[in-house]
């Protein structure tokens, strides 16, 4: 498993990319380079860094600007850079294109935009990619601490639903409670990892530090959950954004086998987690006891407060939060007894 720092993740995350983008992104400084979070390229525009929910663009050696600068991707830059992610194979990874995404060493996951091969109503592919987002993967060892001080081991394995914004830190989190919930020495812990960013699992190795965790890769998450309860006997299973029927059903099946079930799900208001269906079916379950609301892309890994299913519903019914989550709610959340 490797420790590697923001630094080298960046340096990890832009060498799929073609040379001429390498090597001005590679000149950025590496004070800028901890702090990158994702790098956009779009046909014939400006080459875009975004850190902490601010966007900056590049020039030929490698200084920041908040300024638009002249240094553009091709169309022919972004095709070799999608040739480049998908290692001239791809058919290999014709699932993940569906998806809108390749994961690519490391853990960072690479968004793409193009237009849709449809066939009989359903998206079969991508063809001339227009865009590329490639979001780097951080491993931010302790930035599940304020979970396990709020809530305890005891309480965590429960169940727990994070619920957060985009970038708002989910997934980094469940990483280090993969990590820290394996090493406890009391659970067996089983990450279902479908898009390959909680462990990152490369040629059978962890990029992260999941600790003891029995990592299923790339398995569908309601398949995943299933194999899991059937042949490695989990205490936990830890997987991201769940929403669809089958993996539902699974997690039920995993309620009623008394496994854990720890998962995420995106939402920046009370009124997104009260309209949102997924959420609502995920809390119908009865699979998670506390809620963990994130703060938000600015302040990544922070928890705004905990919640329990009743405690929330009366929030969700009094609606005295529609307008948003408010950081002194703790008076309000999960207090140990």
């Amino acid at each position: 498993m490797s420790n590697i720092s923001m630094k080298d993740r960046y340096n990890q995350a832009i060498s799929v990319l073609n040379q001429n983008i390498y090597q001005i992104l590679i000149k950025v400084p590496n004070d800028i380079k901890d702090a990158i979070q994702e790098i956009r390229l779009r046909v014939n525009r400006p080459i875009m860094l975004y850190s902490n929910n601010k966007t900056y663009y590049i020039n030929n050696d490698g200084s920041i600007t908040e300024k638009e600068s002249n240094v553009i991707s091709s169309q022919k830059d972004i095709m070799e850079c999608f040739k480049n992610i998908c290692c001239y194979s791809v058919y290999s990874h014709q699932r993940e294109l569906i998806e809108g995404y390749v994961t690519i060493k490391g853990g960072h996951r690479v968004g793409l935009c193009g237009t849709a091969v449809v066939n009989n109503g359903n998206i079969t592919g991508i063809k001339d990619i227009s865009s590329l987002n490639i979001r780097i993967a951080r491993e931010i060892k302790g930035s599940a601490n304020q979970i396990i001080d709020l809530l305890g081991y005891d309480e965590i394995i429960k169940g727990l639903l994070i619920i957060g914004a985009p970038s708002s830190g989910k997934t980094t989190i469940l990483r280090d409670l993969s990590r820290q919930l394996s090493l406890n020495g009391k659970f067996k812990v089983v990450v279902v990892d479908e898009r390959s960013e909680i462990g990152s699992v490369w040629s059978g190795i962890n990029q992260n530090d999941n600790g003891l965790s029995d990592i299923l890769d790339g398995y569908p998450k309601g398949q995943g959950i299933i194999q899991a309860i059937r042949v490695l006997s989990p205490d936990i299973i830890i997987c991201d954004e769940v929403g669809t029927v089958s993996e539902i059903s699974a997690i039920e099946e995993g309620l009623n086998a008394g496994v854990g079930i720890i998962t995420t799900a995106h939402a920046s208001t009370i009124s997104d987690i009260k309209n949102r269906k997924q959420i609502q079916m995920l809390l119908s379950t009865g699979a998670f006891k506390n809620m963990a609301i994130l703060k938000n892309r600015n302040k990544p890994c922070q928890i705004d407060r905990i919640l329990t299913k009743e405690q929330l519903s009366d929030e969700i019914n009094r609606s005295i939060f529609n307008y948003g989550f408010r950081s002194n709610a703790w008076s309000n959340g999960f207090k140990k007894t």
